[in-house]
């Protein structure tokens, strides 16, 4: 009875300490880079919202872009976690359906209509920057005052 306790508290010890490092690594591997957009190129796209996605792990603005042949081409931008996108002025409700933006990217290497905001601007002139302002040399914040 004593070995079959002993042999079961040995496999369990076992069994956490090869767990342990993959409970805690895992999560390291989960989140992706930024390798599937150009880096050092930017695009500047005016389109309409369609769609503000605030949710982890990345916030998605959704809208509808004319091209010179009023071709409507439907774009994604990747921007950072609420949390990150909290501290840079944005919010939930700063984009809504409708609204006319100039949004400020990097494209994806594949060519598709997807990349990673890095700024937007609203009809009113209003700006929004993903990241610090040292991204694309923007110097104004939400309010649209120089920072500087």
């Amino acid at each position: 009875m004593k070995r079959k306790i002993v042999i079961h508290l040995f496999l369990s010890l076992a069994a956490w300490i090869v767990a342990a490092p993959m409970i805690v690594t895992v999560p390291l591997f989960a989140h992706h880079s930024t390798a599937q957009y150009v880096t050092g190129t930017y695009l500047t796209i005016k389109g309409t919202v369609t769609e503000w996605f605030w949710a982890n792990p990345h916030c998605l603005l959704k809208l509808d872009v004319k091209t010179d042949s009023s071709e409507v081409v439907h774009w994604v931008a990747e921007t950072g976690a609420p949390a990150n996108m909290i501290d840079a002025g944005w919010r939930k409700n700063s984009l809504k359906p409708g609204d006319q933006v100039t949004v400020t990217l990097r494209p994806a290497k594949n060519g598709k209509p997807v990349g990673s905001a890095v700024r937007v601007e609203f009809a009113d002139g209003k700006t929004l920057q993903v990241g610090g302002k040292e991204d694309i040399g923007n110097e104004f914040h939400l309010s649209g005052a120089p920072t500087k």
